[in-house]
């Protein structure tokens, strides 16, 4: 089988999210099981237009809009030239790749990923001509070009919003995202709190808008009362660093903020497990894959109550989500209250959060995948897979 991803980043670009390791993860799946794959993406200076890693041959081309033209031009000339792809994944990050346009029909199966829907989004990021164009090509367009093929969603609010608010009518199947951590079966740690330890706060996630990484940083100040030694760390790369940092040292409490970047696995990994609590303050996900990373480790989320965060969080049991008229400072204070007064309590939070960490695995995702790519193949040569 051929099987073409199509991403409008990949997993080392400097915005690169869950998205990214959702589709980094369904290429080498089908790697695996013994498919040619191509991953098709936008290129960041320099990088290679064309390479060979983990048996996935990666194609970039375009800028931020330009990939998109760019990747059908590829898909097109494929066809052309008679080396069809059986299977296309077009992932869509608020707009699809369109890719049914210019595939053949009669060979080439497609399938949408869709992780979460930006319509509000559109208008965080974007002018309002702007947003309501990003607003069809989600909705209407999509609905049209792709109502023969199957859809994916990655959470249970996903496929909701689908129904509801892009008026989706053709077959949606939930495929979960897995977890990468290697610490499913290492011990819980004890509460963060015991041994007179100050309360630490990490968010991970990308740096932009939509994540709303301001309302963490200002915990420092709203929280000082009550906790003065408490700590703030942000873990992430992306365009809104500059602002977040901004916002930092405008505090009171500028030196209770920390403020990393990127890190490597490995030392992001080591951050989270000395941590109280993992935050997100995001309007809206597709999943929460930090957060199920960060259950991994047996470390608790605050959040939201938004699409996808309320999937990947159990209310009460492996993290809290922000009750309705309540802010994010005063959810996040009441739990930090809650933690220290019961070392039982705190122990089974973070017993329920290995487990519940457990149960999403990336071979399932893959798969899951690998098995929709069959039932919808057009190639009897194709039928062997998964």
């Amino acid at each position: 089988m051929r099987v073409a991803v199509l991403n409008w980043r990949d997993p080392w670009q400097q915005t690169a999210g869950g998205a990214e390791a959702f589709a980094y993860e369904i290429a080498r799946g089908f790697v695996a099981r013994g498919a040619e794959v191509d991953f098709l993406t936008c290129r960041e200076p320099g990088q290679a237009r064309r390479e060979q890693r983990d048996g996935i041959t990666w194609l970039r081309g375009g800028g931020r809009w330009s990939v998109y033209p760019a990747v059908l031009a590829r898909l097109l000339m494929a066809r052309l030239s008679g080396r069809h792809h059986d299977f296309v994944l077009d992932c869509q990050n608020g707009i699809p790749f369109f890719a049914p346009l210019v595939v053949s029909r009669r060979r080439t199966a497609v399938a949408i990923v869709v992780h979460h829907v930006h319509d509000e989004q559109f208008r965080t990021h974007f002018s309002r001509p702007v947003a309501a164009l990003g607003r069809f090509l989600e909705g209407p367009a999509a609905r049209r070009v792709y109502r023969r093929h199957p859809a994916v969603a990655v959470s249970e609010s996903t496929v909701a919003a689908m129904r509801s608010r892009l008026r989706w009518t053709g077959p949606i199947e939930l495929i979960h995202n897995g977890v990468t951590c290697e610490d499913h079966t290492s011990p819980v740690l004890a509460p963060a709190s015991r041994n007179g330890t100050n309360p630490r706060l990490v968010a991970v996630g990308r740096l932009v808008r939509h994540k709303r990484l301001e309302q963490v940083v200002s915990l420092a100040d709203e929280l000082l009362e009550t906790w003065p030694g408490l700590e703030v760390h942000i873990v992430g790369r992306g365009p809104e660093e500059h602002r977040i940092r901004e916002a930092a040292s405008r505090l009171a409490n500028p030196g209770r903020v920390f403020v990393h970047g990127h890190l490597p696995a490995e030392a992001k990994d080591r951050l989270l497990k000395t941590a109280w609590l993992h935050l997100s303050a995001s309007q809206g996900e597709g999943w929460g894959l930090s957060v199920l990373e960060a259950a991994a480790l047996g470390v608790p989320t605050v959040a939201h109550d938004v699409d996808g965060l309320r999937d990947a969080i159990r209310d009460g049991v492996t993290g809290w989500l922000v009750p309705p008229g309540a802010t994010l400072a005063e959810t996040v204070c009441g739990v930090l209250k809650e933690l220290d007064a019961d070392p039982e309590r705190a122990a089974g939070v973070r017993t329920a959060c290995v487990a519940w960490a457990a149960t999403f695995d990336w071979e399932r995702t893959r798969n899951a995948m690998a098995q929709l790519a069959v039932r919808n193949s057009r190639s009897p040569g194709t039928r062997t897979i998964g």
